[in-house]
């Protein structure tokens, strides 16, 4: 076999491998509407499940990892795990008051939150071309906000908590990014997930959520959750971006609306309105052309 053909086999695989994880996120929205467990109920079991199955791989193999991470790397994980829960309560609490659809294109918008963020904090500067991509992705998500505020308030509200959970999400990628230059991947996530699950258990002891006491579906589901959506989806795009780059990585991920909004059709029956067709159209043509000059110029991780 020559070096060439060696050397193209873990590309071939690390594409065929960001199909299955972005098909693998796709489903994590269609799950959180099938559940009957109030939405940060869902998000404590999606992380608890996710760290009771990688705990056998982190504490065997990584075990003197764990024991050098310094107490300010702990502290950093803290605050990640704080974003993420609340991302996730966020967003799970969107899918219940407006569509797949909306939600999830809506989230999307999480590269641009994360550019504000790096502007403020880190004075990063953006081509024209990209600042032009970001302006149409705002564009879009006016008008599915506009549409779902002409068809209930409550679809509005839940647009509003997935712009939030944007934001969070890019908060926690932020903070990511400057302990992961010292912590490798399994070590990180793993601290992060369970920080993120105790934090979501004093939320919902707090709240007054029950923790038990819901049906076989639902600890189905949650499973499913953890095993498809957080590990599997996350877990290859991680993996896969040594072989394939950010920009592939970034750009695929732009599917996820798409292939969500079909399981929404397929399994739930809802249909997506006009404004829901175009302003998620704006909004992903938006993200590509904003991800495709920003990631031009080397600055996404």
């Amino acid at each position: 076999m020559s070096q060439s053909t060696v050397s193209r086999e873990p590309i071939a695989a690390a594409y065929a491998g960001v199909a299955l994880a972005v098909a693998a996120v796709s489903t994590s929205a269609v799950l959180v509407r099938l559940a009957t467990a109030p939405a940060p109920v869902i998000a404590t079991y999606r992380l608890a499940f996710a760290v009771a199955l990688m705990a056998p791989v982190v504490l065997g193999w990584h075990r003197q990892a764990l024991r050098r991470v310094s107490p300010r790397d702990l502290g950093l994980c803290l605050i990640a795990g704080v974003f993420l829960a609340f991302h996730f309560v966020a967003w799970f609490e969107s899918l219940a008051l407006t569509t797949v659809a909306s939600s999830t294109v809506l989230v999307t918008l999480q590269p641009l939150f994360a550019f504000v963020g790096t502007w403020l904090l880190f004075g990063e500067r953006l081509p024209l071309p990209a600042l032009l991509g970001g302006v149409l992705a705002i564009m879009g998500s006016g008008i599915i906000g506009w549409g779902d505020l002409r068809i209930a308030g409550e679809a509005f509200t839940g647009d509003a908590l997935a712009l939030f959970a944007a934001m969070l999400i890019s908060a926690y990628f932020m903070v990511g990014q400057s302990v992961r230059q010292r912590l490798d991947l399994m070590p990180y996530t793993f601290l992060v997930y369970g920080m993120a699950t105790a934090v979501l258990l004093v939320y919902d002891l707090a709240q007054g959520h029950a923790l038990g006491g819901y049906p076989t579906a639902d600890w189905v589901i949650f499973l499913a959750m953890a095993v498809g959506p957080t590990l599997l989806g996350h877990s290859i795009l991680n993996w896969s971006v040594k072989w394939v780059g950010a920009s592939v990585i970034a750009v695929a991920i732009l599917f996820e609306p798409v292939g969500a909004s079909a399981l929404a059709y397929a399994v739930l029956g809802e249909v997506p309105v006009a404004t829901q067709y175009a302003g998620g159209a704006v909004i992903l043509l938006g993200i590509g052309i904003f991800m495709h000059f920003r990631v031009g110029r080397g600055r996404t991780r």
